[in-house]
């Protein structure tokens, strides 16, 4: 059974930081692409940020320069550094697999973890 269990959400203040984790099993972890995606009450999901097996990197403009995403694929975990965190990066935070956009190329959803950035 694929399972994803994102972690490392919280309470924040504008400007902080917060390191997100996803760890997964029931797929092999280094074959998979992987992502992180958010979404705010009220907004659509919103890609974040992707990783690939290669290691090449994706992030969305809004969070480019802020956020970091990497992999350890000997604990399969990926993780989303945060810093200089902003108000409107509250939202709740998803890791998947596959590496595609919140409606297509995506799978094995976790039950998110919600992260709160206060002025």
């Amino acid at each position: 059974e694929v399972q994803l269990v994102e972690s490392g959400g919280g309470s924040v203040q504008a400007g902080g930081s917060l390191r997100l984790s996803c760890t997964a099993s029931g797929f092999t972890f280094d074959d998979s692409d992987m992502g992180w995606y958010r979404q705010a009450p009220g907004n659509e999901c919103e890609l974040v940020s992707t990783i690939s097996r290669d290691g090449s990197t994706y992030y969305a403009d809004s969070v480019k320069g802020r956020f970091t995403i990497s992999q350890d694929n000997a604990k399969n975990t990926v993780y989303l550094q945060m810093n200089s965190l902003k108000p409107e990066d509250t939202a709740v935070y998803y890791c998947a697999a596959g590496g595609g956009d919140c409606y297509s190329g995506s799978w094995g959803w976790g039950q998110g973890t919600q992260v709160t950035v206060s002025s």
